[in-house]
């Protein structure tokens, strides 16, 4: 059984910083690439940063500069760290993994760790 056990969230002042981990059970996540999407009460689900199995990284303009993500294969865990944190940057964050593989399509998500930045 795949498992994907986010946490590290919480609330915090504007300008503040947080670190969200997530703990992967049931699969090597060397073969997957590994994202944090976050989703705000009323917004879509969107894609927040990126890392691919071969160690790209990218993100979505909005928290360039201020998210770095990462990841450790042998701990099975990925990282986001959240810097200079703002009000928009509120909302519920998944961690995700995906992986094509003959054909195939592999998603798994997390449960999600609430965000909540104060102005």
């Amino acid at each position: 059984q795949v498992q994907l056990v986010e946490s590290g969230g919480g609330s915090v002042q504007a300008g503040g910083s947080l670190t969200l981990s997530c703990v992967v059970s049931g699969i090597r996540i060397n073969d997957y690439g590994m994202n944090w999407y976050r989703q705000a009460p009323g917004k879509a689900r969107e894609l927040v940063a990126s890392n691919a199995a071969l160690g790209v990284s990218t993100y979505v303009d909005a928290v360039r500069g201020r998210f770095t993500i990462s990841r450790d294969n042998a701990k099975k865990s990925v990282y986001l760290k959240m810097d200079r944190l703002q009000p928009e940057d509120t909302a519920v964050y998944y961690c995700h993994a995906v992986r094509l593989w003959k054909g195939q399509a592999y998603n798994y998500w997390g449960q999600g760790t609430q965000v909540t930045v104060s102005s």
